[in-house]
Formats: C-alpha cells, sequence, structure tokens
C-alpha cells in the first residue's frame, strides 16, 4: 500500500483503476506559402471553429457547473478574436510567408512568455489561457481529436493539470475523482469539481508517477489522500466515510421546504447566486429562497456589442417572472479586472483590480449604465427586485447612481411605463466600503458583502493567483472583523446585510456569522441544502459567546 499527499479541494471519496489523462497534440510542420490570402483564411476559418467550439463548451459548463465556470470560455472566446492576437499571426503570414500552423504557434508562445514575464500575477495566469486557445486553434488546423478516457470502466482520472475546456469536455459518467500533479484549491479543475459534485485532490507532485496507472486507488477528496492499492482495513475505512457521505446527502433532501432556523430560533435567509436565465431551475429545485446574486455581465459577454435596453429586460423579466414573487437581487454591470470585454474598449490597465471597473464604468459611461436601469426598473413591474452596485469605496458614488435611478424613474413615469418598489443596495468588497459602511448604510436598503474581492483587497494579496497559498486566507481575523463591522453599521441604520462571496457556503464559517448577525447567505444553489443543514444544527446561545469573544480578543492576551 503507498499512500500519497496532496491537497483535498473537493470533498467526498472515489474508488477505482488510476487512469491518465491522453492529451492529443497536434504536430507543427512549418513551411512557405505563396498563396498568403488563402492560408489567412485558413487561420481565420479555424479561429471561428474554435470559437463556436469554445461557445458551445461555455453552454454546457454553464449546465454542469455554473455561470462562473462559462465565463472561463466567454473569456477564451474573446481572446480568440483578441486584435493584437489576430494581427501578429496576420502579419507572420502575410510579411514571413508562414502557414497558419507555424504562425499561431510562434504567436501563442510569444504571448504566453509576454504574459508570464509580467508583475501583475492575473496577467501572468493568462499565459496558460493563450496557450489553451491556440492549441484549440491548432488542433482544428491539423485535424486533431480532442483527448480524453479511453477507458470502458469508470476511473479516477489523474494528470499533470487540466485545463479548463479539458475538464468540462470529459464524459463524467466515467469519472470517479480527479488527481492532478499540479494545481491549488483555486484552480479551474478544483472549481469544476466542486461545482460538479466529484472528489479532487490537487498538488500531489511528482509523487503521482505513470507506473501507478491501472493499479485500485482511493482518493479522499477531504483530506487529499490518495491511496494506491490500499490493504483491507483502508478500502473497509475508506468505503464506510463514503457510505456516511452519501447517506447524508440522502439527508439533506429531506430538508427541501424546511425553515432555515436555528435551534434557539434564529432565522437566516439562504438565497443563491447565479449568471444567467437558465441558472433559476437550478435554484428552484435546490430550495433556494431567492436570489441573492444575479451577475448582470452575462448579456455583455455573450453579445459582440452593447446588448439594448430590450435585449436586457426580457432577461430580468424572465428571472423575476420565473421566480415567483421571490427576491431577485441583480448586480449591476460588473467587468474590468478579470471580465474583459473588446467592445467596451477599455484602456489596457497595469493592474486592472484596482482600475476602470465595475461602476466606475457605470459612472463615466452613463449612457451604458442608464440603458441597464431603465431594464432592470421596466423589469421590476414583474417581481421583487433589488438592485445592487459593485465596487463602491464612496459615498458619493452611491448618491450618483442613485441619482439616475430617480432620473430613469421620471423619465419611465413619462413615458407610462410602470415599475415596482425596488431596494437599493450596495456591495461590501472594499476596505473603503466598510470602514466607511456606516454612513453608507444611510444611503441604501441593504448590504451584500463580496468576500472573495473584499478578501484580496484587505489582505493584498490577487486571488487569481495559485501560488500565494495561505498567504490569501479568507478567514483572516481581519476579514471577519470587518464582516462584523459592516453588519453591525447595517443594522444600527436599519437596513439588512448578506454575504454574496464564497464564504458564504464555508460551513466552517455558519456559526460565525450566525453570531456576528449576518441576516442573509447568497450561495451556488448546489450549496443550499448543506448551508441549511448546518444552520439548523446550530444553536447561537452557546456558539455566539465564544465566537464575539474571539473576534474581540486583544491579541496582546496571548
Amino acid at each position: 500500500m503507498i499512500t500519497i499527499q496532496g491537497k483535498g479541494v473537493s470533498a467526498g471519496v472515489g474508488i477505482g483503476p488510476l487512469y491518465f489523462y491522453r492529451r492529443a497534440t497536434a504536430e507543427i510542420k512549418r513551411y512557405t506559402v505563396e498563396d498568403t490570402e488563402a492560408e489567412w483564411h485558413r487561420f481565420k476559418g479555424a479561429q471561428t471553429g474554435a470559437i463556436e467550439q469554445l461557445g458551445v463548451l461555455a453552454e454546457q459548463a454553464r449546465k454542469e457547473a455554473g455561470d462562473e465556470a462559462a465565463m472561463l470560455f466567454e473569456t477564451h472566446q474573446m481572446m480568440a478574436e483578441d486584435l493584437d492576437y489576430e494581427e501578429a499571426i496576420e502579419n507572420l503570414i502575410n510579411e514571413e510567408k508562414l502557414n497558419a500552423e507555424a504562425a499561431v504557434s510562434d504567436v501563442a508562445e510569444q504571448f504566453a512568455e509576454m504574459f508570464a514575464a509580467m508583475d501583475d500575477a492575473y496577467m501572468q495566469a493568462r499565459a496558460a489561457d493563450v496557450k489553451d486557445v491556440s492549441q484549440r486553434i491548432l488542433g482544428i488546423l491539423c485535424g486533431v481529436v480532442q483527448g480524453g478516457i479511453a477507458s470502458e470502466v469508470p476511473v479516477l482520472l489523474a494528470a499533470d493539470d487540466l485545463a479548463p475546456s479539458e475538464t468540462i469536455q470529459l464524459d463524467k459518467s466515467k469519472i470517479l475523482g480527479f488527481v492532478t500533479a499540479g494545481g491549488s484549491g483555486s484552480s479551474h479543475t478544483a472549481i469544476l469539481a466542486r461545482t460538479m459534485g466529484i472528489p479532487a485532490i490537487v498538488g500531489v507532485g511528482e509523487a503521482l508517477k505513470p507506473e501507478y496507472e491501472g493499479r485500485q486507488v482511493i482518493a479522499d477528496g477531504s483530506t487529499g489522500a490518495l491511496v494506491i492499492d490500499p490493504d483491507d482495513d483502508t478500502r473497509d475505512r475508506l468505503m464506510k466515510k463514503r457510505e456516511e457521505q452519501m447517506r447524508l446527502q440522502r439527508l439533506l433532501e429531506t430538508l427541501k421546504g424546511q425553515a432555515n432556523v436555528t435551534k434557539d430560533g434564529k432565522t437566516i435567509r439562504i438565497y443563491c447566486n447565479i449568471g444567467s436565465p437558465e441558472d433559476v431551475h437550478a435554484v428552484q429545485i435546490n430550495d433556494g429562497g431567492g436570489i441573492g446574486l444575479f451577475r448582470s455581465e452575462f448579456l455583455y459577454l455573450n453579445s459582440k456589442d452593447y446588448p439594448t435596453e430590450d435585449e436586457q429586460f426580457e432577461a430580468y423579466k424572465t428571472v423575476l417572472s420565473d421566480m415567483d414573487g421571490k427576491e431577485v437581487i441583480i448586480r449591476t454591470l460588473d467587468i474590468g479586472a478579470d471580465k474583459q470585454i473588446g467592445y467596451f474598449n477599455l484602456p489596457k490597465e497595469e493592474n486592472p483590480a484596482m482600475g476602470m471597473r465595475a461602476l466606475r464604468i457605470c459612472l463615466t459611461r452613463p449612457e451604458i449604465f442608464r440603458t441597464q436601469l431603465r431594464a432592470l426598473f421596466r423589469a421590476s413591474a414583474f417581481g421583487k427586485l433589488g438592485i445592487m452596485f459593485p465596487m463602491v469605496t464612496s459615498v458619493w458614488e452611491v448618491r450618483e447612481a442613485k441619482r439616475m435611478c430617480e432620473e430613469v424613474k421620471r423619465d419611465l413615469k413619462k413615458e407610462g411605463i410602470p415599475y415596482g418598489d425596488v431596494q437599493i443596495g450596495v456591495m461590501i468588497e472594499t476596505p473603503a466600503a466598510a470602514v466607511c459602511s456606516d454612513r453608507l448604510a444611510k444611503e441604501v436598503d441593504f448590504f451584500s458583502i463580496g468576500t472573495n474581492d473584499l478578501t484580496q483587497y484587505t489582505l493584498a494579496c490577487d486571488r487569481q493567483n495559485n501560488d500565494l497559498g495561505r498567504f490569501y486566507d479568507p478567514h483572516h481575523l481581519s476579514v471577519l472583523r470587518l464582516i462584523q463591522m459592516v453588519t453591525e453599521n447595517a443594522h444600527k441604520n436599519g437596513i439588512w446585510v448578506g454575504i454574496c462571496g464564497e464564504l458564504g457556503a464555508d460551513l466552517t464559517l455558519t456559526e460565525t456569522f450566525l453570531a456576528i448577525g449576518v441576516d442573509e447567505l447568497s450561495v451556488t444553489p448546489r450549496s443550499v441544502l448543506p448551508l441549511r443543514n448546518a444552520v439548523r444544527m446550530t444553536d447561537t446561545r452557546e456558539t455566539a459567546p465564544r465566537i464575539l469573544a474571539d473576534l474581540a480578543e486583544d491579541y496582546t492576551a496571548h
């Protein structure tokens, strides 16, 4: 028996034969072409084919793993038709008379090296993306079929690492778990595995040897242990653990229709995060109480030009109508940083996470913002709507956004177009907003804490950088104290506060959020029932005094 220790990133126990992923590679031939125009058309055809494939993958990812996964492929679509990338390939074909395969390969290496050499971790991560996109184009040019699993039985899939496109294309019926040599808890493979409920271990390094292929293994996605040729005692222990996990999942199903109330009678709302109207079904079948975060940028990412007012209205109306009176909170446009859209023509920035993004774009391009606000207020006649503004840092920003809301309402009233009673809120995702939350609370009806960005900005750690490891710590005392401060300031001013970042689904913090007094947690649809179970198992009379004392404790006491 051999035990290899990695990092467990998706809970569950997978048992079966180990199988190494077969990655199809294209042999790149290099030659001179005479008809450069025909060669350019060859590239454009492969580029179009790649974009179409990525569109199919985006929809597949949305169905299997939600909007966050789909955005990976939508970003790759935009990268495939990036003007700088395209121009570099065109120059090699026209000026160097290079064949399309060699031109794509050379430009991919050039751009990947350029990204990898940058100081910004987000831009460094784009090196892998440009390689992935280019490999897809090369595969079409060379007639290579994508790799996968050539096995008749389900397997534990091993790889050095897996690109998002590779992961989403796999036949899930043949996968018992993922094991990768590289990667981290925030890698694409880990995120997709968690969303799809597949056990996963990453970071096992060189201990994952090809000669282990075909041997019986057990992967414990909770502890990160990979056991090769387990003995009877180990097999029995982990099989019992697997059976217990499956029993708990069946138990969770019985919680549908039950209240989100603690043992001592404290109630909390459990809502869902979604990214498109198609996700409403997942909210319904998982018994979500409402939608706490509807990311509106899918409309912009899926369009070649600015979506019209009517296009946006129809999407928002569909979600509000389908939710049948349950609350729906829609976040206004949040692009920039990791979500770039070509037709916005945003200037390139050294640090896009700190630059022109989200509400900053809306306030500096009021015509875009006004179109979205009109669509939102028109849709509010069909359900219970809340609108929230992302990336707020100052009171003046909120007042300016609210002023535009009032202008839109006046215009709609003059035009005889009905609208409902809309709550206005802001996302607290910067330390500035948290520190000023006492003043911001006087301006709005609710707060929603975006813990992903709040952690990033508070700790000065890029959440996209897998190398930071324990330095990126969402459980950091500073983050929890800011959440506590925001909650207290919200309640002092008579408004409610929720959490819509990933921490909302972190069951190790459920008791902390209940003790602090958070009113709502918005999570992925799949997380609703486990979170409800954790809430119902908690007695805040017992836990709150200890938790609040820990948050207030002076470090010098240690």
